[in-house]
């Protein structure tokens, strides 16, 4: 029987393993975009290898890792996890594509149709003016509100700016100038009726909504039936928008919501990735 000193009280370092559902080409897009990076600014040594470092960015933004429990468990601090979380995050956010960038690719690609809706990724509430701002009456709760493009299949293939909660689809969809983007390159949008009124021209229309109901006019059947086939079509845009929020970092934003923006769009690298391998 050997005989120790320690008593039972005392506290141990505690560190389990778990794995990220994600595959070895994202790890080592996001390990190679590192070298690079380090090779450019003429970095010589970083406590850890790129590798490494990848994996832990990876589980703070899949599992929503807490900063400090990833330095305990890699004997860095807590500062350190933070500068490579937000590195690895600057570098993605640079490689998502551009609105007009974006569409160009879908109609060279021999598309005719992109999906858009709006959602809104929840966050911590705010104190001062900036709380009802940020608050959405729509979804009963405070967050940002984000503007995304798909392809008939679901693909992301761009993300707006973070705007605040109570923004209107319609609002921000006019200040990016969806339509005028979508004109320049011949294609058309399915959206919901959050985009009514976005495009007003009845001849041509490039935006596609469906039909609305009110108290003085029903739907006739032939509407209803018009307004099922738009919901068939615009079904995958759900998709893209679930496999980007499988990243549970945005279960609920505690980060500075001007860094919303390009945590989206390191995201939505990240998730074409992912889908597309």
């Amino acid at each position: 029987m050997t005989n120790t000193k320690e008593r039972t009280e005392d506290t141990l370092p505690l560190v389990y393993r778990c794995r990220p559902p994600l595959s070895t080409r994202t790890v080592n897009h996001l390990a190679d975009l590192l070298r690079r990076h380090l090779k450019v600014i003429r970095s010589r040594w970083r406590i850890v290898p790129p590798g490494r470092i990848a994996v832990i960015v990876l589980a703070v933004l899949r599992h929503d890792q807490r900063l400090a429990d990833m330095a305990g468990g890699n004997d860095v601090s807590e500062s350190t996890v933070r500068r490579w979380r937000d590195e690895l995050i600057a570098l993605l956010a640079a490689q998502a594509p551009r609105l007009d960038r974006a569409l160009k690719k879908v109609a060279r690609q021999g598309g005719e149709v992109v999906l858009i809706d709006g959602t809104l990724i929840h966050t911590q509430r705010r104190t001062g003016k900036a709380d009802r701002r940020n608050y959405s009456g729509k979804h009963r709760s405070h967050g940002l509100h984000f503007l995304a493009l798909t392809d008939e299949k679901g693909r992301l293939i761009w993300i707006s700016a973070a705007r605040p909660g109570r923004t209107h689809d319609n609002t921000a969809g006019r200040h990016d100038h969806i339509l005028a983007h979508l004109r320049a390159v011949g294609l058309g949008a399915l959206a919901d009726l959050g985009f009514r009124g976005l495009d007003n021209d009845l001849l041509d229309p490039m935006i596609v909504t469906g039909f609305h109901a009110s108290r003085t006019h029903k739907l006739t059947s032939g509407e209803k039936i018009a307004n099922r086939v738009l919901a068939i079509g615009r079904a995958p845009v759900e998709h893209g928008f679930a496999h980007l929020k499988n990243w549970r970092i945005l279960t609920k934003l505690r980060t500075d919501p001007a860094q919303a923006t390009r945590l989206l769009r390191a995201l939505l690298v990240l998730t074409n990735l992912e889908v597309n391998r």
